[in-house]
């Protein structure tokens, strides 16, 4: 029907849009790459001075994780939420959680670097 609209229906997030499940996820996410690439090593060697021994390298993938982040989260948190009544907590979670992908995967790469 012409002109109809329902209130309920929300669009989909555009690429790259700003809302809460992108912060979150560019903040998790950030973070998280800093010291990802060291994580393994410090649990390897039971020495937490591992966590920031490759600063280039952390900031490099702090750099990459970010913005990974960012779109991740503001896909997944807006998404999540919707099926909690467009709670904010649960947008927070959703993006946070989709944030933790990109640091499990440099997790990952350092941890077969070690290997």
């Amino acid at each position: 029907m012409k002109g109809f609209t329902d209130s309920n229906v929300k669009e989909k997030p555009r690429f790259g849009e700003a809302n809460l499940g992108a912060v979150a996820g560019a903040v998790t996410s950030a973070v998280g790459g800093l010291f990802a690439v060291g994580l393994v090593p410090a649990i390897q060697t039971g020495r937490a001075g591992y966590l920031i021994a490759t600063p280039i390298m952390s900031f490099l993938c702090f750099l990459v994780s970010g913005p990974i982040g960012w779109y991740l989260g503001g896909q997944a948190g807006p998404r999540f939420a919707e099926s909690f009544k467009g709670s904010p907590q649960a947008e927070i979670f959703a993006g946070a959680a989709a944030g933790l992908l990109p640091v499990v995967v440099v997790a990952w790469w350092g941890w077969r670097m070690m290997g």
